[in-house]
């Protein structure tokens, strides 16, 4: 059963701008079906298959030839020996959208593509399912917590366990559309991304250290980033953890979420903060096995705002098709003055706290009032997104709003 994906307006609008789209995202979130199934007319060729990938390789200018546009590689990142055919028939035919790319491995990809393909490709992210896509909600607009935004929202209800179940199971859609067993879907997903996308990328030698790597990252999404701790935790220098994060974020696994500075503001906190980009496979890499442990466990808080802030993120991806990374900050300071979200757009910065309690009061919002001390900026409204059935003021500007809402 396919889940109609809300990056699909995006994909049908760009591929009338420029000759080339290419979709990065993680392995199996539903690049290669989405593109598939919208753009029927392109001819599909996956580098996975090792006779045509030995083409592409090893003889790059016949490729077009025997496979003419238009046409779609999935798996394009094994070969960037493309590219420049790619940019020659673009550039001699003056085509519109005749080149469908996809690809998982952003890190190695982007170097070479943004080089041969400057001004000649759309590049867009597609990341998991987002809460919208499951319950068939066709509301498109990028969250904020304006009254503007709750006013044009009439989202679909959900239960409090079906939450917490779905933050368990995970967005791939394979696991939601499926309901392929949990412990064999992420124990063969792990096996996959390392042997396939990991081992390829030449920074990673020691496989079952990236693993626990990767595990121990995943105790530590929605922190504070302490590579040091990592690293001692793994048994790798911090040289080598901070190659590794580099990877894990190249693949859109985790999402770094930069902490928000002002030279004003002499006290703020200058570390970033991580958090993984689907928590079913937070989840596995931690060890919890079944909804009910994960939502009575310690990690309970920080997987609900690691949910939060993805779905947050899912909802302007979706909306324009690239990550929204200069929009999205999160405030501390040595004070211990902590906003987990802040969405700063035309000038106001828009508060966003995420607690996964019911009931919500002044006492979760007492560090908004810090935004006031910043020049030059407005505070605007801000929320706490929390498991609330529906939306009820807190102050005048501030409102407590249900998960629902995202």
């Amino acid at each position: 059963m396919y889940i109609i994906r809300h990056i699909e307006e995006v994909l049908k609008s760009a591929i009338n701008e420029k000759g080339a789209i290419c979709v990065t995202g993680a392995r199996q979130v539903g690049k290669s079906t989405v593109l598939k199934i919208l753009f029927t007319e392109h001819r599909e060729l996956t580098l996975d298959d090792g006779r045509l990938l030995r083409l592409a390789v090893e003889r790059p200018e016949e490729f077009f030839e025997q496979f003419p546009p238009p046409v779609f590689v999935d798996e394009i990142q094994y070969a960037p020996s493309l590219f420049p055919y790619i940019k020659i028939y673009i550039d001699r035919t003056g085509a519109k959208g005749v080149f469908l790319l996809s690809g998982s491995q952003r890190y190695e990809m982007m170097s070479n593509m943004t080089e041969s393909l400057a001004g000649r490709v759309n590049l867009i992210d597609l990341y998991g399912l987002s809460m919208r896509e499951i319950l068939g909600d066709d509301f498109r607009g990028e969250f904020v917590p304006t009254s503007e935004y709750l006013n044009r929202r009439n989202p679909k209800p959900i239960k409090y366990n079906e939450v917490w179940e779905n933050i368990w199971r995970g967005f791939y859609p394979e696991i939601v559309e499926s309901g392929t067993d949990w412990s064999r879907f992420y124990s063969s997903y792990i096996r996959t991304y390392l042997d396939r996308d990991v081992s390829k990328l030449g920074q990673v030698g020691d496989l079952l250290k990236f693993e626990k790597f990767m595990i121990a990252m995943a105790a530590r999404t929605g922190q504070l980033l302490n590579i040091a701790d990592v690293a001692k935790d793994t048994g790798i220098s911090q040289q080598t953890a901070e190659k590794w994060l580099s990877v894990l974020v190249a693949s859109n696994i985790i999402y770094i979420l930069k902490p928000y500075n002002n030279n004003v503001l002499k006290r703020l906190i200058k570390t970033p903060k991580t958090y993984f980009l689907d928590t079913g496979l937070a989840s596995y890499l931690v060890g919890w096995d079944n909804a009910q442990v994960l939502q009575n466990g310690a990690m309970a808080g920080a997987m609900f705002e690691t949910f939060v802030i993805g779905e947050i993120v899912k909802s302007w991806v979706n909306k324009d098709g690239v990550t929204p990374s200069m929009y999205f900050y999160f405030f501390r300071d040595k004070d211990g003055n902590e906003i987990d979200l802040l969405i700063k757009r035309g000038g106001v910065l828009y508060p966003i706290e995420v607690k996964k309690h019911i009931n919500c009061d002044m006492g979760d919002i007492t560090s908004f009032k810090q935004l006031d001390k910043i020049p030059d900026m407005k505070r605007g409204e801000g929320c706490v997104v929390c498991m609330a059935e529906d939306i009820f003021p807190i102050t005048s500007t501030d409102k407590a709003v249900g998960v629902r809402y995202l």
